[in-house]
This record gives structure tokens, sequence and C-alpha cells, in this order.
């Protein structure tokens, strides 16, 4: 089991930092890199509780699909997706939201098992973790960047 682990400081208030963390059109576009699209289930606006969610994505020069079902959702303060369908043997990530003095702490924890035995225990050291990670953080700047954005452009405080 690899786990990542990413703490993101944002100057926004906790909902509107939930709410674009669940937003399907927001990960489309943080993700444009990849070429995500939602392909069945919620392919557009904000996913919740039982709802699931494929995606298909190029990683690694090859189209791949990953179904997720929001499995724990407790509103404004975590929730967390877990694969159905896709190409790990496991795939939970957990979102945990804290509000800190004027900002809003995002924590993400991936955990996930890769199949194929020691060929996908050596391709995970040697750049699936990495991917997974830059990924990750990536997104997190884009909802980062937005959000601070935002606020900056309509002269709000969070």
């Amino acid at each position: 089991m690899t786990t990542i682990r990413l703490t993101t400081s944002i100057n926004a208030s906790i909902e509107k930092v939930f709410d674009i963390s669940r937003n399907i059109d927001f990960h489309v576009y943080a993700a444009s890199s990849t070429q995500e699209q939602a392909i069945d289930g919620v392919t557009s606006g904000l996913i919740g509780l039982d709802e699931t969610v494929t995606w298909r994505g190029k990683h690694f020069g090859v189209f791949l699909n990953h179904q997720s079902k929001i499995t724990t959702f407790d509103a404004p303060n975590r929730f967390t997706d877990e694969m159905i369908d896709g190409h790990f043997k496991s795939f939970t990530h957990e979102h945990i939201f804290q509000k800190k003095l004027k900002e809003t702490e995002m924590i993400d924890i991936l955990k996930y098992e890769v199949p194929y035995g020691i060929f996908g225990k050596v391709s995970n050291y040697l750049f699936l973790k990495k991917h997974l990670t830059q990924f990750l953080f990536s997104r997190n700047q884009s909802i980062k960047s937005y959000l601070e954005m935002y606020s900056l452009k309509i002269g709000c405080k969070d």
C-alpha cells in the first residue's frame, strides 16, 4: 500500500474549497494536461454521497478509465472517493478540510495498491508515485490559484 499525503493552505472559506474540490467541471479544467473527461455517472457540477463518476484521461501516453464513488461525505469537512473500477488493486482518496485562522487547510490522503506483482511495485517506485503526487499537487495549485484570484477579483475576504 502506498500513501501520498499533501497539505495545501488556501486563502478562501472552507465551503468554497470543499465545493470546488468536488466540482466535476473544475476537475476537467484543472486536469487538462491529461485530457481528463467525465464520461459516465455525474459528468458536470457537484458530486455527492453515493454518486459515481467515470474519468477518462491520458496517462503515460494511453487513455485510461477510472470509476470512483463518493463513499463518505461530511460537508464541508471531508469526503472520500474510492475506485470501483480501474487499473489499481485499490485506490482511496480522502479529502479533508480544516478551517485555520484566515485560511482553509486542504489535506489529501491518497492510498493505493498497484497490480502486477513485482512489476507494479517497480513501476510505482520508478514513476507512478511521482506522477500521482505531481497530478494532485497541480490540481491543488489550480484550486488555490482560482479561489485566491477569485477573492481578489471581487474584493472579498473569507
